[in-house]
C-alpha cells in the first residue's frame, strides 16, 4: 500500500488520519514509558500485600527489562518481514492483555511473567512503531515533526508514570498494573482504522533463524547478566562466567550475521559514523538519566522522607518542559543539525548533574533542585528525538524496523548496564548503621558517575559537529520541487 506521503501535503500539511496514526504510535510509546515508571513506585505496596521479598520484588522490574532489552532485535527485524502493522498491532494486543492479567494476579511468580510478557509485548511495538513513523513520513522536516511529537510522549509518559503511581499506590497498587490495557484497546480499535498497511519485505532470501536464536540468547544473556551482578557480585565466578558467555555468542552471531543471506542484523550499517554515534549516544543518554533518577528518588524518600508523590511532583518540571517543547524540536533540529543539538542536550545533562552535587539534607528545591530538573528536561528535549532522527536518517524503508530495534536495544542496555554499575558504586562507599549524613555521601560517587557517563556521551557527539551537515530541511522540497521543474520542462518542449 503506498504510504501516505508518496506525495507530501502542501507545506508539510498533515490530514487527519496521518495525525490519528501519528497518535495511536504515540500512545503505544506512551503506555511503554508509562508502565515502567508506574511500577517502581508501587513495589512496596506489592511486596507487602503479596509476602514477596526484596529479590522476588526485584524481578517486577527485572523481568520487564528481560523480555524488552532482550527481544528488541528480533521485534525489529520481524517487523521488516512481517509487516510493521501486523506485529505492531498483535504485540499492542499481547500488551493489552498481559496488562490485565498482572492487575488480577495473587502470586508473585505469577506477577513476574506478566511483566516478562509486557516487556517481550514491547519488545515489538516500540522497533515496529518507529519503523512505521518513518516509512510513513518522508525523511526531512515532516519526518524530524513526527518524530519530535513520538519521542516527547515517551518523556511524558514516564514523567505522567511517577505522578499517577503516587495517586494509584494510595487506592491500590493493582491499579498502576490495569491503567494501561483500557489505553491500549482504544489504541488497538484506533489502530486497526488509522495505521497504513505495511507490505512485507520482498525479496528476501529467507529468515535468519539462526541469527535470531543468537541474537535474542546473546542479549537475554548479557541483560540478565547486568541486572544479577550487584546481587551476585561483579567479581564472582558466575557473573564473570555469564559474561565470558555472553561474548562468546555475541561472536558467533557476528559470525553468522556476515555470512547469512538475510541478517537479523546487516552489519553494513555499523560502518556509518553517524550510525555509531547515535546508539552509543543513546546508551550514555538514558544509562545516566536512569542513573540519575534512581539516586535521586533514593534520596528523597529514604533521606529527606518526601512521599512518593512530592517526589514525583520533583521530577516534573523537566517531563513538563520536554512536552511543551514537542512541537518545536523537529522545527530547530531542521536549521541546526542533530549533531549540534545532540552536543548542546549531553552538555546541558553535565552542568545538571553537576550541580546536582551540592545538594544537602536541608536544601531549597527552588535554588537547588529546579536548575537541574529544567536543564535534564531541556536536555531530553534535544538528545532524546535527534537520537532517533540520526539514526533513522538515511536508512532504507526495508531496514528502518531494524535500526528502530537496534536503537533501542542501546537504550535499554546502556540503562541496565549504566544503573548497575552506579548502584556498585553506592553500595561500594556504603555501610551499615551509617548517618544520614554518611548515606547521602555515599550517593555523591554515583552521581559522579553519572556525569561522568553523560560527559563521555558529550565526546562521543562531538566528531559528528566536523562532518557536514545534509540540508536535511530542504529534503522534501526539492523532491517536490525537481518534479514541478520535470514538468514544467516537458510542457515546454511539447509546446
Amino acid at each position: 500500500m503506498t504510504s501516505p506521503l508518496t506525495h507530501p501535503a502542501p507545506q508539510g500539511r498533515w490530514t487527519p488520519r496521518l495525525w490519528g496514526t501519528l497518535l495511536v504510535l504515540c500512545a503505544a510509546m506512551f503506555l511503554d514509558a508509562l508502565d515502567v515508571s508506574m511500577v517502581g513506585v508501587a513495589l512496596p505496596s506489592i511486596g507487602s500485600e503479596l509476602d514477596l521479598s526484596t529479590s522476588t520484588l526485584q524481578w517486577i522490574v527485572s523481568g520487564y527489562i528481560l523480555g524488552y532489552g532482550g527481544l528488541l532485535l528480533l521485534g525489529g527485524r520481524t517487523a521488516d518481514l512481517l509487516g510493521r502493522r501486523q506485529v505492531f498491532l498483535v504485540a499492542l494486543a499481547v500488551f493489552a492483555l498481559a496488562s490485565l492479567l498482572g492487575g488480577l494476579v495473587d502470586s508473585g511468580p505469577l506477577l513476574i511473567a506478566s511483566r516478562f510478557i509486557k516487556g517481550l509485548s514491547a519488545a515489538f511495538t516500540a522497533p515496529a512503531g518507529l519503523s512505521i513513523i518513518t516509512t510513513t513520513f518522508a525523511e526531512g522536516p515532516l519526518r524530524n515533526r513526527a518524530l519530535s511529537i513520538y519521542t516527547t510522549c515517551a518523556a511524558t509518559g514516564f514523567s505522567m508514570g511517577l505522578v499517577l503511581s503516587g495517586l494509584l499506590t494510595e487506592a491500590s497498587w493493582r491499579l498502576t498494573m490495569l491503567l494501561p490495557a483500557p489505553i491500549a484497546v482504544v489504541a488497538l480499535f484506533a489502530g486497526l482504522k488509522l495505521i497504513p498497511r505495511s507490505e512485507r519485505e520482498k525479496d528476501h532470501r529467507g529468515y535468519d533463524i539462526p541469527g535470531a536464536i543468537l541474537g535474542t540468547a546473546s542479549m537475554l544473556l548479557l541483560v540478565f547478566t547486568v541486572v544479577q551482578a550487584p546481587e551476585a557480585g561483579w567479581g564472582s565466578a558466575r557473573t564473570l562466567l555469564s559474561f565470558l558467555a555472553v561474548a562468546v555468542l555475541l561472536t558467533v552471531f557476528v559470525g553468522v550475521e556476515r555470512r547469512s543471506p538475510s541478517p537479523l542484523i546487516r552489519l553494513g550499517v555499523l560502518r556509518s559514523g553517524s550510525q555509531i554515534r547515535a546508539q552509543l549516544g543513546a546508551m550514555a543518554f538514558f544509562g545516566s538519566y536512569v542513573g540519575f533518577q534512581f539516586l535521586v528518588t533514593l534520596y528523597m524518600q529514604s533521606l529527606l522522607g518526601w512521599s512518593a508523590l512530592h517526589t514525583a511532583l520533583a521530577f516534573l518540571p523537566a517531563g513538563a518542559l520536554v512536552a511543551l517543547s514537542s512541537t518545536k524540536v523537529g522545527a530547530i533540529v531542521d536549521r541546526f543539525g542533530t549533531p549540534r543539538l545532540i552536543a548542546t542536550g549531553f552538555a546541558l545533562m553535565v552542568v545538571g548533574y553537576a550541580l546536582f552535587l551540592r545538594v544537602d539534607l536541608d536544601p531549597v528545591y527552588a535554588a537547588v533542585i529546579l536548575p537541574t530538573m529544567l536543564l535534564i528536561g531541556a536536555a531530553c528535549a534535544l538528545v532524546f528525538p535527534s537520537l532517533n532522527i540520526q539514526a533513522t536518517n538515511g536508512v532504507d524503508d526495508h531496514e528502518q524496523g531494524m535500526v528502530s530495534g537496534l536503537l533501542n536495544t542501546s537504550v535499554q542496555v546502556g540503562g541496565a548496564i549504566f544503573l548497575a554499575v552506579v548502584t556498585a558504586v553506592v553500595t561500594a562507599n556504603s555501610s551499615e548503621g551509617s548517618s544520614p549524613q554518611d548515606v547521602l555521601d555515599s550517593y555523591r560517587p554515583g552521581l559522579m558517575v553519572v556525569t561522568g557517563i553523560a560527559f563521555v556521551g558529550l565526546l562521543i557527539t562531538l566528531p559528528g559537529l566536523r562532518t557536514r551537515r545534509p540540508q536535511e530541511s530542504v529534503v522534501v522540497a526539492q523532491s517536490v520541487r525537481k518534479a514541478a521543474d520535470s514538468e514544467s520542462e516537458r510542457v515546454a518542449v511539447r509546446d
